[in-house]
């Protein structure tokens, strides 16, 4: 049986022949409903100008075997999902449509016991939210402050005015808490155990403060160029496409104060402190904190691939940058004068998402340097993807007669620990959209405060095209003068070895 527990829910998708549907949403849903984790009165309107309702559910199926993490198919697993599927033809600027979807949702609560929450994910272009938002407001399909919510994918904006005139668009027909933004990176479930890591276990807490950490590194890097979404790319940028979301989603985690309570707004408040703690940048000189870079044609897996200059839909003199790196520095008494260092980057060396905490030395050196290979200071290593793990590097001793040390890894790896494949994080987003949960969704307030600290750097690089255009191969770790930037504070990246990616 399913959940008895949820309430009647009523899920309609904007743009249900579109990827993000076919690739993440619809392979979640399924996956959730096989799992028990849907109310057991539930229905799904895919919302599309083309195909039918036999059209919609054949391609659900077919991506469901495409892109679950499951993968084949149970054809009566299927066919009884499939029966809470239907689809609405129509143009979104047609007032009809959201009458027929008003429609739809009246005939299902005369079926239904008790009130149902009607979630509308806008799987559009972000050009579409305010039209589709305010359709929506002018159906009657978001007045009810508790069950009526609209879900919105990034870019919520590119740049601060933008991002508060969508908001502004979107206060039109839903208050704040009906208003759930999608960062796909919050569900991932490493993400989501940094805080287990952090506030469930005394040992960690008392020394994550600038007395014990010296820097803290967030990487994450792509192999894959920019493919097929060149155009978009152009208009956006690496900064813009990571580090405003993603990599400051990321940074709250890893720094924010410990909450009172596990509860939504008390722990969307500590992000909010985090970020408005984040010293500003200095538009005038971003050259003393930043880089940016471009890949040029190089080698990935072996072969060779194009630069971004070659890529489809991309301008042959773009100054558009798909890497970038910088330095920020959080203003407050836990972490002030400790770096945090922050890299994103297409056709890089491999595909990692990892946060590196680096702690000081030992105040005082007692062993020889003669029997030590390779001294190191501790460090934590939290990895989100492609493998989910944490890993302390300690000093140990190695066996034998002497006294011989060498570096030695703990490791926690969440399949081997729990038996099991990890979800996806669509699945825990959308679930937790159902239920009504913001823990794991951005305020508008974060959004207003993660812009305004890119901001200034977005104006001076905007300002000032870059001229070193194309300055890594793809296939390395970035350009020469990201070394540098870190450099210049004796310091290094830490770029894993390529095995890394497989072997603990």
């Amino acid at each position: 049986m399913l959940n008895h527990k949820l309430p009647p829910t009523f899920l309609a998708i904007f743009g249900a022949t579109g990827d993000l549907a076919k690739r993440k949403l619809m392979p979640a849903l399924y996956n959730l409903y096989l799992d028990k984790l849907l109310p057991e009165q539930f229905e799904i309107v895919g919302v599309s100008r083309a195909w039918d309702e036999q059209a919609f559910r054949d391609n659900m199926k077919q991506s469901v075997a495409d892109f679950s993490r499951r993968g084949v198919v149970d054809d009566l697993k299927w066919d009884e999902f499939a029966k809470r599927l239907t689809f609405l033809a129509g143009e979104f600027d047609d007032p009809k449509l959201y009458c027929s979807l008003a429609k739809k949702c009246e005939e299902l609560k005369s079926t239904w016991s008790g009130e149902p929450v009607q979630v509308f994910y806008l799987s559009t272009p972000p050009s579409l939210f305010p039209l589709i938002s305010d359709q929506l407001g002018e159906a009657g399909l978001a007045s009810r402050r508790g069950l009526d919510r609209i879900v919105i994918e990034k870019p919520f904006g590119r740049d601060l005015e933008s991002a508060e005139a969508l908001n502004a668009e979107l206060l039109k027909s839903f208050e704040e808490s009906q208003i759930f933004r999608i960062d796909h990176y919050l569900g991932k479930e490493t993400v989501q155990n940094i805080m287990a890591f952090r506030f469930a276990n005394a040992l960690y807490e008392p020394i994550w403060n600038r007395r014990y950490v010296d820097h803290v590194q967030i990487t994450v890097a792509e192999e894959v160029g920019v493919e097929k979404r060149g155009s978009y790319y152009e208009t956006s940028g690496a900064l813009r496409d990571m580090v405003q979301n993603h990599i400051l989603q990321i940074l709250c985690t890893i720094a924010m104060e410990p909450p009172i309570s596990f509860e939504a707004d008390e722990v969307r408040n500590k992000k909010v402190e985090l970020l408005k703690a984040v010293r500003p940048l200095d538009g005038a000189n971003p050259h003393l904190y930043a880089v940016r870079g471009q890949y040029g044609p190089g080698t990935i897996s072996g072969e060779r691939v194009p630069g971004y200059r070659q890529e489809e839909g991309v301008d042959p003199q773009s100054s558009t940058e798909s890497y970038a790196a910088l330095v920020l520095h959080v203003d407050n008494w836990r972490w002030q004068g400790v770096p945090f260092y922050l890299r994103t980057g297409k056709r890089l060396s491999q595909k990692l998402s990892q946060v590196v905490v680096q702690f000081r030395p030992v105040p005082h050196q007692m062993f020889p340097s003669n029997v030590i290979d390779n001294f190191e200071p501790n460090r934590l290593l939290i990895d989100i993807q492609p493998q989910e793990r944490i890993t302390i590097k300690f000093m140990a001793k190695e066996p034998g007669g002497r006294m011989l040390l060498k570096t030695v890894p703990m490791d926690f790896c969440y399949e081997d620990a729990f038996q099991a494949v990890s979800r996806e994080a669509y699945e825990t987003l959308l679930q937790e959209v159902i239920e009504g949960d913001t823990t794991l969704f951005m305020r508008s307030d974060q959004e207003r405060v993660a812009w305004s600290i890119v901001e200034p750097l977005l104006d001076a690089w905007g300002m000032r095209p870059a001229t070193s255009f194309p300055n890594y191969a793809a296939g390395s770790w970035g350009p020469e003068v990201s070394d540098v930037l870190i450099a210049q504070d004796g310091r290094s990246w830490f770029n894993p070895q390529p095995e890394y990616a497989s072997t603990p």
